[in-house]
């Protein structure tokens, strides 16, 4: 499997969104609060050490996601490690969203920074781990 195929350059570039968000996070988490597309307010009041806690998070993920594109052999370990928290992530969006904790107005919102996301690393995993098990049957 070559470094720099298809699944190199789409880590690469998920890590890339999540280095932006992250980095927003981290450095001015008070506009990143107010202003990020995803009506984040509508989630509870601003807590600068919480968001920065979460910038963090996402740092990592940024962190496994490059891992995985520089490192063919260990990508199924590393993007499940990912899609673990990107998915946990979006499954408590769908929890608040659908006890009404925020308006339905979330499941359109959250659709490109949460659930999209997620489905996509979720898709990844499952697609390596496929590969990895043709790899070792035959």
């Amino acid at each position: 499997m070559s470094r720099r195929d298809a699944w190199f350059w789409t880590l690469l570039l998920l890590a890339l969104i999540n280095t932006v968000n992250a980095a927003s996070m981290l450095v001015d988490p008070s506009r990143w609060y107010q202003e990020v597309p995803a009506a984040v307010p509508d989630f509870g009041p601003y807590n600068e050490h919480f968001v920065r806690d979460l910038g963090c998070a996402f740092l990592t993920v940024t962190f496994v996601l490059v891992w995985a594109a520089l490192r063919p052999a260990v990508r199924f370990p590393l993007v499940a490690t990912a899609a673990f928290f990107l998915v946990g992530h979006a499954v408590l969006h769908v929890y608040d969203t659908a006890r009404g904790f925020v308006d339905a107005d979330h499941w359109w919102i959250d659709f490109p920074g949460v659930y999209l996301p997620a489905l996509v690393l979720a898709a990844m995993t499952i697609l390596l781990w496929r590969r990895a098990q043709v790899a070792t049957a035959g």
